[in-house]
């Protein structure tokens, strides 16, 4: 996703929320961004290992016929 935005692009949108948010703020709003991206990583791993689990069920039920 960041890779098509570039490196220029991206120091254009950290100067218009600094501009928009202060500096103050911009510390907080990162932090809260790092949390969210942390939990949705979480949440679809955990996705993915519950799709992953019938599968392994049902090929462990045909070794041992």
């Amino acid at each position: 996703m960041l890779s098509n935005i570039g490196i220029p692009g991206l120091i254009l949108i950290l100067v218009i929320a600094l501009v928009v948010f202060g500096p103050s703020k911009l510390p907080e709003i990162g932090k809260a961004v790092g949390s969210s991206l942390k939990e949705f990583k979480k949440a679809t791993s955990e996705l993915a290992k519950d799709d992953d689990e019938p599968k392994k069920i049902e090929e462990q039920k045909k070794d041992t016929m």
